[in-house]
């Protein structure tokens, strides 16, 4: 075997190894898609079936293609999730009622702000779980994602020094831990 023969041989193999650990980020992330897909939906009829695999299939490759499949779910951080969203839940009801109290009141008393709440050495995921439950909540939104911070759109000031207690921040952090 030449000396180029080895070269083009060791450059397959190095080309190879990406995309082993692609397609094993695919195979771990691609069955929480397809459980997201069945809770959502309910169907089990064989034409939905294939659509819907064919959408977790797209939803997948564009994943892949957008070279956001380095954040794959651990099994641990699915199961921790639950926990997490009924959590959310409540605090996005409980916002939803003082919202509408506040802007169906006679004389709303609203003074809106933007202002950053510390984020500090969060995971990209967690930075995306911790940014859309900010936004989630009605009264707040979140504008820009940081490194260190989140900067943040709200009704009342109130709300972003209830963000910058922490408790929302511990919450994430509970889910993304052990991962």
């Amino acid at each position: 075997m030449s000396l180029l023969d080895r070269d083009s041989v060791g450059a397959a193999s190095a080309q190879q190894r990406p995309r082993y650990k692609s397609t094993l980020r695919f195979l771990r992330t691609a069955p929480f898609a397809v459980v997201f897909w069945l809770l959502l939906s309910g169907h089990f009829e064989p034409l939905l079936s294939v659509l819907g695999a064919l959408s977790v299939a797209v939803v997948c490759w564009l994943t892949r293609r957008a070279d956001l499949d380095h954040q794959s779910v651990t099994v641990a951080f699915a199961l921790r999730l639950p926990r997490y969203f009924l959590w959310l839940s409540g605090k996005v009801l409980v916002s939803t009622f003082a919202v509408a109290r506040k802007v169906w009141s006679p004389r709303p008393a609203l003074r809106p702000v933007v202002e950053p709440t510390p984020a500090p050495h969060l995971p990209e995921l967690s930075q995306v779980v911790y940014a859309n439950s900010i936004t989630l909540t009605p009264g707040t939104l979140s504008l820009d994602v940081e490194a260190d911070h989140i900067e943040v759109h709200s009704l009342e000031a109130a709300d972003v020094e209830e963000l910058r207690e922490g408790l929302m921040l511990r919450r994430v952090r509970q889910t993304e831990a052990r991962r």
